[in-house]
């Protein structure tokens, strides 16, 4: 499996090994930051897999003490993760009463704080249950300058809309897939190729089902020879499962309280970072 190495400026074309390269700062859309296994006897390498670290999503502190809601405690968990091996984040940006929203005040906050302290691209969430209204959710969007991506659900109505707005503007997009129908609509829009990952969602079905639905997802995007990469990863049950299987399938991945509570022995999680290290961890 190929592996990026600390500092290196690797393409999506990259072979099998490239030099750490010192002085390199965030990586655009076409180079893949820092990931999983940063050594191999010895030497610097790299291969295309990244773990992102999804640090709150839609947790509440009555579900787990550590879920990070202000900036501040967004750049904390940031600092921690980092330093346990993900090259990537995902928020949800909240208000002071903790409420999600899309308001660019509350969202440039959050990716900003991120940015203060890490190098590594900051992605929001465009969820629908955030921003109800579609007009009002592509005019806020449309004043962010703070995030380098955004996921978008493409179930969600409005979905490519909300698509095209985000790269009008120059914000990358993660486009969410949970079935093969999704898949499907992304195929058709023509925008699958435009997108910075393509996010296989593994949440809300069995564990037995994981492989089965996650073959039928990739099976689609590889008929289309999708070059964006693809994230995949599951929620609660599913969440190490997926994980498990996209290290399995080269592709990257993701963890983080959003997406889980508890370890893989199945023990409360005191952080986001512990999870991050049990995935790095799996990845060895």
């Amino acid at each position: 499996m190929v592996i990026c190495a600390s500092n290196s400026q690797c393409t999506r074309s990259t072979p099998v090994q490239c030099r750490a390269v010192a002085g390199n700062s965030r990586c655009g859309s076409d180079q893949r930051p820092e990931s999983l296994n940063a050594f191999e006897g010895g030497v610097p390498t790299v291969r295309l897999v990244l773990l992102q670290a999804a640090l709150n999503g839609r947790r509440s502190r009555s579900e787990h003490a550590g879920v990070p809601i202000s900036p501040a405690e967004l750049q904390a968990d940031a600092i921690a993760c980092g330093a346990a091996g993900a090259r990537a984040f995902h928020v949800h940006p909240r208000d002071p009463e903790g409420v999600e929203r899309l308001d660019p005040q509350w969202v440039d906050a959050a990716a900003n704080a991120v940015h203060d302290v890490s190098r590594w691209p900051v992605s929001v969430s465009t969820g629908a249950w955030i921003e109800g209204d579609q007009h009002r959710r592509v005019a806020l969007l449309s004043r962010w300058t703070g995030p380098d991506a955004a996921s978008v659900n493409v179930s969600e109505d409005g979905a490519i809309e909300t698509i095209r707005a985000l790269l009008g503007v120059g914000v990358r997009v993660e486009a969410g897939v949970w079935s093969v129908e999704d898949a499907e609509l992304l195929a058709r829009s023509g925008l699958a190729d435009r997108t910075e990952r393509v996010l296989v969602e593994l949440g809300d079905l069995p564990v037995g089902d994981v492989a089965a639905v996650a073959d039928g997802i990739h099976a689609v995007l590889d008929r289309i020879d999708l070059l964006s990469p693809r994230l995949q990863h599951g929620e609660d049950e599913t969440a190490w499962p997926a994980l498990e299987d996209a290290l399995r399938r080269g592709v990257d991945t993701r963890i983080g309280l959003e997406d889980v509570l508890v370890l893989p022995d199945g023990s409360v999680a005191p952080d986001n970072a512990a999870l991050v290290a049990a995935a790095m961890e799996l990845a060895r």
